[in-house]
């Protein structure tokens, strides 16, 4: 499977079908080509182009209620649930953040935040969406063992690299991707002096991305 990094929250996973979540990108557009899009949370910065998309969309249950009545063809689920889509498995996993929308100039529930496990030809990807640190991220780990985590960094609105550090260890995936930093000046962190404290201490490895960069990634051995 293929992953590549759009920039803040926004990974896109290509195989047999292409996954996009969070189709927020700060500067240009999302990918157009996704088969089926994946929203963590209602907030402008992750939401993004999914109703001008109208792509297959995955949500929880009350921003798959809002995309719908918009044209959007969108499954709801909710926290602990499976669905599986075209052949692709969703996992919502939980997330510790806000959540709300703005779709109709005010703002309304956007339900609770949430992370996928996302399984796509034999490949699992953990996106934790926004997020705290959680100690039931070792939960995720032990029952999906995936293949790849990918982390918030940027403090402020998530957790920073400290916690961030401590979430890869939980979930144990052998590749660590940081995402949700360097956006802005409120969330610009260093993810070297991340990944060099996660490879000194672990055998985990980190992989720093730009922008539209993509990597492979393959089961777990």
């Amino acid at each position: 499977m293929r992953l590549t990094w759009h920039g803040h929250a926004c990974i896109s996973l290509q195989g047999s079908r292409t996954v996009l979540v969070d189709p927020f990108v700060p500067s240009g557009e999302p990918p157009q080509n996704a088969d089926i899009i994946a929203i963590t949370h209602g907030h402008d910065d992750h939401l993004g182009e999914a109703v001008r998309l109208k792509k297959k969309t995955v949500a929880v249950k009350e921003i798959a209620d809002a995309l719908r009545e918009r044209g959007v063809p969108a499954e709801g689920m909710n926290i602990g649930g499976t669905i599986t889509v075209d052949g692709v498995s969703f996992s919502m996993v939980p997330a510790l953040h806000s959540s709300s929308m703005d779709l109709a100039g005010f703002c309304s529930c956007g339900g609770t935040a949430a992370g996928y496990v996302i399984c796509l030809d034999g490949v699992s990807v953990y996106h934790a969406g926004d997020t705290a640190l959680f100690s039931d991220m070792k939960l995720i780990g032990e029952l999906y063992r995936p293949d790849a985590a990918v982390l918030p960094i940027g403090g402020r609105y998530t957790m920073g690299p400290r916690e961030a550090m401590i979430a890869a260890n939980f979930v144990g995936a052998p590749l660590v991707i940081p995402i949700h930093y360097n956006t802005w000046p409120k969330i610009a962190q260093d993810p070297v002096s991340f990944q060099h404290a996660i490879e000194r201490t672990t055998d985990l490895r980190v992989a720093i991305l730009q922008p539209g960069e993509p990597i492979e990634v393959h089961p777990r051995s």
